[in-house]
């Protein structure tokens, strides 16, 4: 390291129904993030630990109060995370950098309604949901589909390999909410081969900039259970764009009715769609405070690999 300057970066470590987070205050610090920053404050054995990093900047719009960056752990920045977008807003309030409620957040593809509650719950309008496979992007080219409700199930060949769990194809319906989603429909769960079938999905050719997998259980019509297999970051204990994704494909579907509660791994999270607005809320906690010298973190890290 020599004689460099340390550049210290205060965080605060937070989650949102176990989905983990660092967040960075960009406005009174400066924050310059790289995909090697990211990693290293994402790794679980040499640096903080998170699915993904959030940053706080100064908005670029006029008609937004915040922008709001996501980083997934493995340096990758994508467009949105719902149950970030709680722990966002609760992190602007509970550091004084705004007491506006509902607060408005810049992301890559639009303006977030943010809105605190007095029960410590947050709500985010999530914005424009749409299923057109250029929307994700997807690769619908020639392959097999059907109708089921307003809803089209697209089969999606996986490439063989020795996993016994592996099927030939699955079935998924395909669902854009700023991140590109795919949902299907599992018996269970807790047995279904989320670490086998969650990678090839996410990293199939037929979607170019990788996809969430999404592996949703039918409860009752106002209850579901679900893991995500997340791109960038594997599989996690809550996903709040993915939880969307799969009301929203439930219901076209046929198979819920909003609201509809989604049990994640993590904690429960509540979807109301309408066709048209999609809400969500569900928790956002703070876990605890520090500083970390960023670039000392990336050097122990290259020496670590």
């Amino acid at each position: 390291m020599g004689d460099n300057v340390a550049i210290m970066w205060n965080f605060t470590k937070m989650h949102g129904a176990g989905n983990d987070f660092v967040v960075l205050d960009g406005v009174r610090q400066a924050i310059t993030m790289t995909p090697e920053r990211a990693r290293a404050l994402g790794d679980r054995h040499f640096g903080i630990g998170a699915d993904q990093i959030l940053v706080v900047e100064p908005a670029t719009v006029a008609d937004a109060d915040f922008r709001y960056r996501i980083f997934n752990s493995d340096g990758s920045e994508v467009e949105h995370c719902g149950n970030g977008a709680r722990c966002f807003v609760r992190f602007v309030h509970d550091t004084g950098l705004s007491d506006r409620n509902p607060l408005r957040a810049q992301i890559a593809t639009g303006i977030l309604v943010l809105d605190e509650g007095d029960d410590e719950q947050v709500t985010v309008d999530m914005g424009i949901t749409r299923f057109e496979p250029v929307d994700l992007p997807f690769d619908a080219a020639g392959l097999a589909s059907h109708k089921e409700g307003v809803d089209t199930l697209y089969t999606l060949p996986l490439p063989a390999t020795d996993a016994p769990a592996m099927p030939a194809s699955v079935e998924i319906s395909v669902v854009a909410i700023s991140n590109p989603h795919a949902v299907q429909v599992v018996d269970d769960v807790d047995s279904a081969p989320v670490h086998v079938i969650g990678p090839a999905v996410e990293s199939h050719a037929r979607f170019p900039r990788r996809v969430n997998a999404g592996f949703m259980q039918i409860v009752d019509r106002h209850n579901i259970r679900l893991r995500v297999y997340e791109r960038g970051a594997g599989e996690t204990l809550a996903c709040g764009t993915g939880a969307c994704a799969a009301v929203a494909a439930g219901i076209r579907r046929g198979l819920l009715d909003t609201p509809v509660r989604v049990q994640a791994r993590g904690g429960m999270l509540t979807v109301d769609w309408d066709g048209r607005a999609l809400r969500m809320t569900g928790p956002a906690t703070s876990v605890y405070t520090g500083a970390v010298d960023i670039d000392k973190l990336v050097f122990s890290m290259a020496l670590n690999r």
